[in-house]
């Protein structure tokens, strides 16, 4: 790796690094907005203060930069990111901490869970250290790290605490239309109902019993899941990743050039620390 280069929040070396590469982290995007919209105080946030329901494809890709640049990006433009995402926060009146941390909270558990149950091998430790990391994240958006959970197990904690609280109330119903059948212009028609359908469906399935639950639908077997998404994602995998992370807005191939060739990310090699 380059000296004088800037490695960012995480770094090479970093759990973060390695498995945010991985394609199989857009279903696990597309899980956390099924678990967030459970939480009926933070999705009625979304609804009146995010323009979710005027652009909400926008919203998504908007969501999908932040994730990258956090995760590929020079310390400068994390943090200004960060400082970006606070203000419009405050501004909004959404930056009360309690539903900062059930969106932080719902995010690290999708990307965590989806990227062990479709094969990348990450030891318990390593998991460990993912949620960790995320403590970092959850500063830039304002929440302070030492109220964060650290471990996994801090997180499921968390989740058993506040399940209490979660329904699937008007506005998840809402966040549930536009998953299941998004609004995409005519030609675009087919690849939602062929490719989009499939991975919101596959998104849903990961989610765990309870949730499916409060969605009202049982869950499936777990194993069927697992084994859908494992297949899932080897074919996302043949994908090359250069290839891959041509798409804009190309944050792992600007990271790569900043710091070396030998930076490239890749979830199987156990290069995380």
């Amino acid at each position: 790796m380059r000296q004088d280069a800037d490695p960012g929040l995480f770094g090479p070396r970093s759990v973060t690094w390695q498995v945010h590469s991985d394609p199989v982290m857009w279903i696990a995007g597309v899980r956390a907005l099924w678990l967030q919209a459970l939480h009926p105080v933070a999705v009625r946030g979304v609804m009146i203060n995010s323009g979710f329901r005027d652009d909400p494809w926008g919203r998504l890709m908007r969501t999908a930069n932040f994730v990258g640049t956090l995760s590929y990006g020079t310390a400068e433009a994390a943090e200004a990111a960060g400082a970006r995402v606070r203000r419009i926060h405050r501004l909004l009146g959404v930056d009360d901490p309690e539903l900062l941390l059930w969106v932080h909270c719902a995010e690290t558990d999708s990307y965590l869970s989806v990227a062990r149950r479709s094969g990348i091998p990450l030891t318990d430790a390593q998991a460990d250290r993912y949620v960790d990391e995320h403590r970092t994240s959850a500063r830039l958006v304002g929440l302070d790290p030492d109220a964060v959970p650290a471990s996994a197990a801090e997180l499921a904690a968390y989740f058993d605490a506040v399940r209490p609280r979660l329904a699937a109330g008007p506005d998840a119903r809402t966040v549930e239309d536009f998953l299941r059948r998004p609004p995409v212009k005519p030609v675009l028609v087919p690849a939602r109902e062929v490719i989009w359908r499939r991975v919101t469906a596959l998104a849903y399935d990961t989610l765990p019993p309870y949730a499916h639950a409060l969605y009202g639908r049982p869950a499936p077997p777990a194993e069927t899941v697992t084994r859908r998404l494992v297949t899932t994602a080897g074919a996302l995998r043949r994908i090359p990743a250069r290839l891959r992370w041509r798409l804009p807005p190309r944050h792992i191939l600007r990271a790569v050039e900043r710091l070396g060739p030998e930076t490239l990310p890749d979830p199987f090699a156990r290069r995380v620390r």
